[in-house]
């Protein structure tokens, strides 16, 4: 068909064309910008079946002026890599379909990408200075890391193991909580004194929470969503935000001595924290925001983390290299699990996961390899992250 002397169906192929080219340059500007000076991962982390002789290392993305300058050479502790905040911690993600983990400590400048069905590292992404915490979106297609020195948080994709998003949030960004919809993030900054409420849907910090001391990586979210619960190392005390009223006077809950890691109960009527300086776990009645007991525990526990059935309660000991199963029905010891033929433990902290099912644990060694724990019979039963030639 014909107008005015113009083919129809030529003009439409021409237009056809155009858009084409425009999309095919757009989208190689853009890839060009977003790879800039990075290792291009191609593996794919969602086809656990496509396995490979030999690991492969990527680099994270570098954004320009949302990258510190910030490099660390040979510390003599592991804390001097962080000038804003002198801790030292580990964290471990495992995705929600129980696929793979991702795991780093503060130590180190990489993170480990570890296939949880077959027990093999499948990547590690490098680029970090003091990574802090790691936390998987609900549909395990990508994770975020925060990352104190340089003062990000980055979100990135498990299938091309690059940034998607980065979030500058500040030198101290630490510990983070994210909502069951995956569309909320509470990020605490240790060198600030605060935390920041992120929209995940629009990357953007939509809030800043002040009136906290040196919150580390202890935060956690109501299973309601209503209330956050956020430690507070230097003073020793948990602060209560009301998150429908964030301005509001914060309840305060204290008497702890080396205030680590925090779990709170579906019902929201329990609360339960490990104390590294007395070797305890202390059980609070979030009602009276008051103590009901102490349990001991292993040396200087930094876990404190309940499974999804309530079952038990583990608290990675990191100096005697255990963990303590308590027993949250009564608040008694039901047992130590320690390392076995099949696999160890050593310097275990925060970074304790659970299975779905609650049948299975995953503890992080300092060597960011991953203890398996039966938690029926308390046993380690295999060792998942180790190189393999």
């Amino acid at each position: 068909m014909r107008i005015g002397g113009t083919d129809i169906k030529e003009t439409a192929k021409v237009k056809r064309l155009r858009t084409t080219r425009r999309m095919v340059i757009t989208t190689t500007a853009f890839t060009a910008l977003a790879l800039a000076g990075a290792a291009v991962a191609t593996a794919n982390a969602d086809s656990p079946e496509t396995n490979r002789s030999k690991e492969f290392t990527t680099t994270v993305v570098n954004f320009g002026a949302y990258t510190s300058n910030i490099e660390v050479k040979d510390p003599k502790k592991p804390e001097d890599r962080d000038p804003t905040v002198d801790a030292t911690n580990n964290t471990l993600a495992v995705s929600p379909n129980e696929r793979f983990a991702v795991a780093t400590n503060s130590y180190s400048d990489r993170l480990v990408v570890i296939n949880v069905r077959n027990g093999r590292k499948i990547a590690e992404i490098k680029g970090y200075v003091s990574p802090r915490n790691i936390l998987f979106a609900p549909d395990s297609k990508s994770f975020t890391v925060s990352d104190s020195a340089r003062g990000v948080v980055d979100r990135i994709s498990m299938f091309t193991f690059q940034v998607k998003q980065r979030l500058p949030l500040g030198a101290g960004v630490f510990g983070t909580a994210q909502s069951k919809d995956g569309k909320w993030l509470y990020a605490n900054n240790a060198a600030a004194d605060t935390v920041t409420v992120v929209d995940l849907a629009h990357n953007r910090p939509e809030k800043v929470i002040t009136g906290f001391a040196e919150p580390r990586q202890g935060v956690k979210l109501s299973y309601a969503g209503d209330k956050l619960y956020v430690t507070n190392y230097g003073a020793g005390e948990i602060s209560v935000v009301d998150l429908k009223n964030p301005d509001s006077a914060k309840q305060k809950i204290d008497g702890f001595h080396g205030l680590r890691a925090l779990s709170v109960n579906r019902a929201g009527t329990r609360l339960y924290a490990a104390n590294s300086e007395t070797n305890q776990i202390s059980v609070i009645d979030l009602g009276t925001l008051g103590p009901i007991t102490t349990v001991d525990v292993g040396k200087t526990p930094y876990g404190a983390a309940l499974s999804p059935d309530e079952s038990v309660l583990f608290s990675g000991n990191k100096e005697d290299n255990t963990l303590t199963a308590v027993n949250p029905a009564d608040n008694t010891v039901r047992g130590t699990v320690k390392s076995g033929p099949k696999g160890y433990l050593k310097g275990p902290r925060q970074a304790i996961s659970f299975s779905a099912d609650s049948g299975t644990a995953w503890v992080l060694n300092e060597d960011l390899t991953v203890a398996e724990v039966d938690v029926k019979t308390l046993e380690v039963t295999d060792l998942l992250g180790q190189s393999r030639n």
